[in-house]
Parts: structure tokens; sequence; C-alpha cells
């Protein structure tokens, strides 16, 4: 395959597998709905049912505009990445030099160092796509928020599918983000397929590892589950089940 041994296109094959594989998960499995990500969309809906009744929201506007400067800085880091990659294309015999002098000596020939370079530059234009269509979301986003209607409208048919609206296209930029920033995350696992094939697998599983425990048992993760348990049986202690 394009000079590459069966090594390579197998554990090549395992970090594509890796990243759809756990896009799958996170996104459109039942066992995904309890991760972090998932949690944080249900709490745009919270966010936006308490800002449909408050008269002044200007804390709301910050939240929305902090939001795009963030998406805005990933969004410009993709570039940069971008073109530092393109560099190493440039340079592909002074790199292929340096690295192999190095001690654990990058055994690959040219076609092969283009190649993987190219797929480097593949991953971050998709993480680019991904910030850049965040961003405008958050732009319509920052219009549908100025478009709410008043509190004394705030249980008005037309009020109650505004918030539908809205949380939707937050929804919609959170999960854009995240897509392109799990593009970043798996950019480095994919640093390691240059030294060699079983330095990508060891990057990939590490970058697994460390995004299946952000999501389902990082210390956020645990505080919005305990808080929601705490709801529950304060929920349950206000709401009699029985005649007394």
């Amino acid at each position: 395959m394009l000079g590459f041994g069966i090594l390579d296109a197998t554990v090549f094959a395992f970090f594509v597998a890796s990243w759809m594989g756990y896009h799958a998960v996170v996104e459109s499995s039942l066992f995904g709905r309890r991760s972090l990500n998932q949690m944080m969309h249900a709490y745009r809906g919270v966010w936006v049912e308490q800002m449909l009744r408050r008269d002044v929201r200007m804390v709301d506007t910050q939240i929305t505009a902090s939001l795009q400067n963030g998406t805005a800085f990933f969004a410009s880091t993709s570039l940069f990445a971008i073109g530092g990659a393109l560099t190493f294309l440039r340079a592909t015999e002074d790199v292929m030099t340096l690295f192999s002098d190095l001690p654990f000596g990058i055994n690959t020939t040219r076609m092969q160092w283009e190649l993987k370079v190219v797929g480097l530059v593949v991953i971050f234009t998709y993480a680019f796509f991904k910030f850049a269509w965040s961003y405008r979301l958050f732009n319509y986003a920052a219009i549908l928020l100025g478009a709410t209607p008043p509190p004394p409208e705030a249980e008005s048919d037309e009020a109650r599918a505004h918030v539908v609206r809205l949380t939707g296209m937050l929804t919609d930029a959170g999960r854009q983000f995240n897509r392109g920033q799990r593009a970043f995350f798996f950019a480095l696992a994919y640093v390691g397929w240059f030294v060699s094939p079983i330095a990508l697998l060891a990057t990939t599983t590490a970058v697994l590892l460390v995004m299946a425990q952000r999501q389902f048992s990082s210390p956020a993760h645990d505080a919005l589950v305990t808080s929601e348990r705490k709801e529950g049986l304060h929920g349950a202690a206000e709401s009699p089940t029985s005649e007394r």
C-alpha cells in the first residue's frame, strides 16, 4: 500500500477505527449519553430556559462572546498547524536527515514521509473546518439570543419554540467544536506514526484512554453526576408519592 508494509496499514486502520469508534460511542450510543459532552449539551437547554426569564441578559451575551473567542482561537491555531505541517513538505530532505540522526532513528522513504505529512495536513484541515463552522454557529446563536422574547412573554408558544431553536443552535455549535478538538487530540496520536507503527499504536491507545477518562470518569464528569443525583433525591423528597 503506497510503499507501506502490512504493519503500517494495520496500525493505521486501528487509528482510523479508534477515531470513528470513539466518535460513534460518544455522540450516537446510549452509553455516550452519560459522557461529559452530552451532559453539557443538556445544560445548554437549562441555560436558555433561565435566560428566557431574565430581564437583563448581559451575562448571556458575555458567555456567548467567550464561546466565540475560544472557538476563534482554535480555528486560528488550526491554520498555524496546517502551515507548520506544510513546511515539512518543503524541507523533507532536511527533516529526514535530522530525524535519522536521532537515537530512535526513523526508517522511512521520502514518499512515506510525505504521505504521512499529507495525512497530518488533512487532520488539521478537518479541525479548521469544524472550528470555523462552530464559530459561525455561535454567531447565529448570538443573533437568536438577541431575538429572544422579553420575560413577560416567557410562557408563550413563540418563546417556547425560540428556546428550542436557540438550544439546538448552541448544541450544534458545541458539537462541532468538540469534533474539532477531538481532531487535535488524534493529531497528537498520529504524530507517533512518524516514529514507527508501534509508536502510532501506543499513542493512539494513550489518547483513547485519556479522552475516555475525561468523558466518563473525570472530576468534571463526577461533579455533574453527583449534582444530578442530589437534585433527584431533593425532588423525590419534595414530591410525595403516597397519601399520608
